[in-house]
């Protein structure tokens, strides 16, 4: 049965615009009011995310409609939608800015068509006064499907905000909720990846509540709950449409899985983390930062992506950790390592100042960094062998984006860029191990979560067998809870 599921997607014209500002700016703002709130980031960002849940305390999860087809998309945002008030979703890139740049496949535009959420368009109006209105008519005129119903006008002066709110709406069938003012200071501060995470910005809490106290004076928020209620009841049907994931019950006794997660690992989607228990695991966070040793009694081990190589020296003085890491896969310990996970794994790891580091050695190779973007964007992988994930053949979405390379790359997979002809061997196969740069989205292939998590019992099964299975500490809480 479809549910209301008040939400409103918030666009722009290009990066840069003021999405994540604006997006933390109300959620801030309506949390002040006690709202309940959920959120959602179009697309395989990491970072903008950790701003809602982190600094905001407001659930957050992705949807990209690269990874996933339109109902598992639709399921997923009424699931993270569940027992909130109002949802929000914040875009990616330009409104239409898709696959390969010349695409509105995966773009915010198509999240929008899929999930029939109104549209709010933010304009930068940097340098540009009554300009703004042919740039919103264009975008108006050019949405084969209607979505853009408001308008939000970004770096607006106090005096000029109500000449220019009346133009656009005498001229345009769309209504302005409002404006943000030209900050002295910035708020978000970015390095090689993007945004820097929530706890390295300095007085972030007090600029997110100053943030709150002017919108709640710029913003017409009720005017924006009123048009998040316009959206359509949200309906999921087929395999994700009942509210629980098919294959539940696929494990009878629940795999314990050790996640790497930390200020050096801390690039996951939430969604994994959900499918992952939905089909009996039991997640155990440890940090190889902190922590002697991978938790004991666990079945599998998962490291994620993230900034390693800011946290060189702090790893490698971890020996133990290390030491337990090496010590686990070479026993046969199932492992997935992605990005910054596979990095570890390595020998050795340059950090972002040019000085080498030891790591796990678990792969012989070294990981280093290179002068721009070494890959950037989705791909389509291809298994030349079978793996942890599945039989050769088998074909995954995902996504690549790092400035650090290593000297053994793999060539277990075949990745294909979605739109254009580039292709390159990638990911390190053993029985026990799949490790790579790519960035992997469960509900794009869930069959490679269930083929890892057999892979986790049959383990747990030798291990018993032979009297070694170790039993102790669950694992770390997840840091901050």
């Amino acid at each position: 049965m479809a549910e209301n599921t008040p939400r409103l997607l918030l666009a722009a014209a290009g990066s840069g615009s003021g999405k994540t500002l604006i997006t933390c700016g109300l959620l801030a703002a309506w949390k002040g009011q006690g709202k309940k709130l959920s959120a959602f980031k179009c697309g395989p960002d990491y970072i903008d995310p950790m701003f809602h849940r982190t600094a905001l305390g407001v659930e957050s999860g992705n949807l990209d409609s690269f990874f996933t087809d339109k109902d598992t998309l639709r399921f997923l945002l009424k699931r993270g939608a569940e027992g909130t008030e109002l949802s929000i979703i914040e875009g990616v890139m330009g409104y239409f800015d898709g696959l390969g740049g010349v695409s509105e496949r995966a773009s915010s535009y198509e999240v929008a068509v899929w999930t029939d959420t109104p549209v709010v368009l933010i304009v930068n109006c940097r340098g540009m006064s009554r300009s703004v209105i042919p740039l919103i008519r264009g975008f108006m005129d050019y949405e084969e499907e209607k979505q853009i119903q408001g308008v939000i006008l970004n770096e607006v002066s106090p005096m000029l905000y109500p000449r220019l709110k009346g133009l656009i709406e005498e001229t345009l069938p769309v209504r302005v909720y409002g404006y943000v003012p030209k900050l002295s200071e910035g708020i978000l501060e970015s390095r090689h990846l993007g945004l820097k995470r929530p706890e390295e910005i300095t007085n972030l809490q007090e600029h997110l509540k100053a943030l709150a106290e002017s919108f709640q004076k710029t913003v017409d928020l009720e005017g924006l709950l009123a048009l998040a209620k316009t959206a359509p009841a949200l309906a999921a049907s087929g395999a994700f449409g009942s509210g629980t994931v098919p294959g539940g019950d696929l494990f009878s006794r629940r795999m314990r899985v050790a996640v790497a997660r930390d200020n050096a690992f801390d690039f996951y989607y939430r969604e994994n983390f959900c499918l992952l228990e939905e089909l009996g695991a039991e997640l155990l966070y440890f940090s190889p930062l902190k922590d002697r040793e991978v938790p004991k009694g666990a079945d599998g081990l998962i490291l994620g992506g993230g900034y390693p190589e800011l946290y060189g020296k702090e790893l490698s003085e971890n020996e133990a950790m290390r030491r337990s890491v090496k010590a686990a896969i070479e026993d046969g310990m199932p492992c997935l390592a992605e990005c910054g996970g596979f990095l570890y794994l390595h020998k050795t790891l340059e950090d972002e100042n040019g000085k080498e580091w030891p790591m796990a050695g678990v792969l012989p190779g070294r990981g280093f960094r290179t002068p721009k973007l070494s890959r950037f964007g989705y791909v389509t992988l291809t298994a030349r062998e079978d793996s942890l994930f599945g039989d050769a053949g088998s074909r995954f979405p995902a996504h690549e984006f790092h400035y650090w390379d290593s000297t053994e790359n793999g060539e277990a997979f075949l990745a294909e860029k979605p739109e254009g002809k580039r292709q390159w061997p990638c990911m390190v196969n053993r029985k026990n191990l799949l490790a790579g740069f790519p960035h992997f989205y469960y509900y794009g292939n869930r069959t490679a979560a269930e083929n890892f998590l057999s892979a986790c019992r049959k383990w747990r099964k030798v291990q018993e067998r032979t009297g070694k299975r170790q039993t102790g500490r669950p694992g770390s809480p997840l840091l901050g809870e």
